[in-house]
């Protein structure tokens, strides 16, 4: 089944790129897909998988569009400019 996230935080390849690599390493995901410019993430999976998703996008700092508020919001912003470099340096 086919499935779209909207996210907060992706700027660039980068972000697509760490995306992309983190969440085609988990098992049952494929199709992965990142359109930055609209902040979506698409991907086929089972419906169970989505909260792992949402999850590692989470951890990541890609938190799903008004989850998060406040200290939380900035942690995850945070924590995407480092997912950002990984995925600048790690695209090459």
């Amino acid at each position: 089944m086919q499935h779209r996230l909207e996210v907060d935080n992706i700027k660039c390849g980068g972000c697509a790129h760490s995306i992309v690599s983190k969440l085609s390493a988990l098992d049952g995901l494929s199709d992965v897909a990142v359109d930055v410019e609209q902040g979506q993430i698409s991907f086929s999976s089972e419906n169970e998988l989505i909260d792992q998703v949402k999850l590692q996008l989470k951890s990541m700092g890609y938190p799903e569009v008004g989850s998060l508020e406040g200290l939380g919001a900035a942690g995850a912003k945070a924590k995407s400019f480092v997912s950002c470099a990984i995925g600048k340096m790690t695209k090459e």
